[in-house]
């Protein structure tokens, strides 16, 4: 195993501590980096939280600041934060509003949050995303995986909470940005948890693993490896047959690197994925493309189509200023 690193036992500290630093004009770390939080809370605004297994950077704390959450618990590496990390955080960010739960869809994650919001005494709902459309069922979850478009639903909900939405509409909003969202992933090659140092799995070279989730669960099978464009025509073809967009529909389409994908590949990817929707009478309009939603050091890829309507292209369009991503400021 070759990794920056000093030690397994010590990565996520030392990691958290250099977001910290990097970003200080944005973010801070609660006590004993329970969690990171906004520096500047915005009073009688609804506080968004989330979190999970660390190892899908910049998933969540790089999307703690302005226009999206207001404070993110890390776990350790692929393991769910602790209720007690959620209770910490509503406490420090709560201004009064309520707080609202952006959940993934893991067992350990839902159970978490779950003990969290009824034991933190105070108004607190949540949002589930389970947007994967590869599997019904995995080794960390009972139904549908949340993935990458856990970040469009930080988005839009973070832009709207900013706006002043009050709790149970913003609750509305995230299942419905839920509802209208869906993704799928390939992996090339698996990652290597710090602390096992080997693979999670195993890929001979001339196979992929179509329909993996960001934990390196398999996926629907493992078959010979494809060209990017018929990976992005099978992915496409389960995401719009599951989503049943009209023709005619505007989208926003997310190709999102798993950490060991070059910008080369995933913008190739893009390319085919809007040609493969315009085919199909579906336009992309919106666009993000990039390493957002990682495993690690994965190989792949995963492609995320959301469905647009008027509020959602306001919503997307409007300022964020976090870690990674800022833009309208």
């Amino acid at each position: 195993m070759k990794k920056l690193i000093n030690s397994a036992d010590t990565v996520l500290e030392e990691s958290l501590d250099g977001l910290a630093i990097a970003h200080a004009d944005i973010l801070l770390l609660g006590a004993d980096r329970k969690f990171v939080r906004r520096r500047n809370l915005k009073p009688g605004k609804v506080a968004l939280i989330s979190g999970g297994g660390s190892g899908h950077e910049p998933l969540h704390a790089g999307f703690v600041g302005h226009g999206m959450l207001d404070a993110a618990c890390p776990g350790q590496v692929f393991t769910s934060p602790t209720p007690d990390q959620m209770i910490e955080a509503a406490e420090a960010v709560d201004t009064g509003a309520g707080v609202l739960f952006i959940v993934k869809n893991y067992e350990g994650d839902v159970m978490n949050f779950t003990m969290a919001a009824e034991m933190a005494g105070r108004e607190v709902a949540s949002v589930v995303t389970n947007d994967d459309v590869a599997v019904e069922k995995s080794t960390y979850t009972t139904g549908r995986r949340g993935v990458a478009g856990t970040l469009i639903v930080e988005k839009m909900v973070g832009a709207a909470a900013e706006r002043g939405m009050p709790l149970a509409a913003l609750k509305t909003l995230g299942d419905d940005v839920n509802r209208r969202t869906r993704s799928m992933g390939v992996a090339l090659l698996p990652c290597t948890v710090p602390a096992v140092g080997r693979p999670n799995f195993t890929l001979a070279d001339n196979e992929m693993e179509m329909g993996v989730g960001i934990h390196g669960e398999p996926g629907r099978r493992r078959v010979p490896l494809g060209s990017a464009d018929a990976i992005a025509a099978e992915m496409l073809d389960a995401i719009l047959g599951d989503l049943a967009p009209s023709k005619g529909s505007e989208v926003l389409l997310l190709v999102n690197g798993f950490g060991a994908t070059p910008l080369l590949e995933l913008y190739l990817m893009a390319n085919r994925a809007k040609r493969i929707l315009d085919g199909a009478g579906i336009t992309a309009t919106r666009f993000l493309t990039g390493s957002y939603v990682t495993s690690l050091d994965m190989a792949g890829a995963s492609i995320t189509v959301s469905v647009l309507d008027s509020q959602s292209k306001e919503l997307w369009d409007a300022e964020v200023h976090t870690a990674a991503l800022r833009w309208g400021i």
